[in-house]
């Protein structure tokens, strides 16, 4: 007799980042991957301003409840189970925080979940994990965000090493790289600061050396798409892909040559990510060349799917 087939439970999960803000309902069988019901991704900007005013600009917090508000009927037409919403780095850090999670209440009738660095690097993990090929085991998973930068070495059984540095392509962008496109000297602050702080990330780390070096999020995502010139994103063709510091290096050269509006139409470039891929760009090529990694295995699973695995085994275990 066959084995009866097991009931598919349906999640929703959102990420608010500093830069885009990604929704995912999927329906989790235990055992089986993921099976994506919709899914939807704006870059926001929610984080604009935030390194120097320490606040969440109206307009920001405008543009995000207007996205929200959507989401909210979507899930409600989609008959989840239960969803799950996290805030990241630029809703960590703003001192109006809590005036933004009651807006968000009263206008699109969520409960925000505000997490650490670390608790953040946590879920990425479980997103990672989730699809990574067959044999690959021990690993040094690197999420560059709008606001921050996480590393994270696992090597099962031991308990994950995670590191959060305050280095995300907005914070970068709006420190640092004032010009269009970025001077030479700017430029070469970014890489002095990006290098020292991944330098300290990783000191005491242990054997990362030894772990394969699997990235995942916007930045590094479209790099791919823009190494293959893909007209529309193609998850199967992101995921899994490996992406060579000789790419990223003349992707570089390319993207640092023109100005954000002559990157405009770039293929595989998602539209709204024409200033921040500067940033992007020199973010995971001095990581690289800081950790002489000559390449990376690319995730087109993160946080996103990790908030709903997580929320997925918090509902099945009660």
């Amino acid at each position: 007799m066959s084995e009866p087939r097991r009931h598919a439970r349906r999640f929703a999960g959102i990420d608010i980042g500093t830069l885009t803000c990604r929704l995912l309902i999927a329906d989790l069988v235990p055992g089986q991957p993921l099976q994506e019901v919709r899914s939807d991704r704006r870059i926001l900007r929610l984080g604009e301003g935030v390194d120097q005013t320490k606040r969440l600009s109206p307009a920001a917090i405008d543009r995000v409840i207007h996205c929200l508000q959507e989401w909210r009927n979507i899930i409600n037409d989609s008959q989840v189970e239960a969803s799950s919403i996290v805030a990241t780095s630029a809703v960590r850090d703003a001192a109006n925080r809590d005036e933004f999670l009651v807006r968000i209440k009263r206008e699109a009738g969520f409960d925000i979940e505000v997490i650490s660095g670390e608790e953040e690097a946590r879920r990425t993990l479980l997103g990672i994990r989730s699809g990574l090929p067959v044999g690959v085991m021990d690993i040094l998973a690197l999420d560059i965000g709008g606001g921050s930068t996480e590393f994270i070495l696992d090597r099962p059984p031991d308990k994950p090493i995670v590191r959060s540095i305050d280095i995300g392509v907005v914070r970068l962008c709006e420190r640092l790289l004032r010009h269009d496109p970025p001077t030479d000297e700017e430029v070469r602050q970014a890489r002095e600061w990006v290098a020292r702080e991944t330098k300290a990330a990783v000191a005491g780390m242990g054997d990362y050396p030894q772990a394969t070096f699997v990235g995942t999020a916007g930045t590094i995502t479209s790099l791919v798409a823009m190494a293959q010139k893909l007209p529309t994103y193609e998850p199967a063709r992101i995921h899994n892909y490996q992406l060579k510091l000789e790419t990223i290096r003349e992707l570089e050269q390319t993207l640092l040559s023109r100005t954000k509006a002559e990157r405009v139409g770039l293929s595989g470039l998602e539209k709204n990510r024409e200033e921040v891929i500067a940033a992007g760009v020199i973010i995971i090529r001095t990581i690289m060349e800081t950790l002489e990694r000559e390449e990376c295995l690319v995730s087109d699973l993160g946080l996103r799917e990790g908030v709903l695995i997580d929320l997925a085994r918090q509902i099945i275990e009660r």
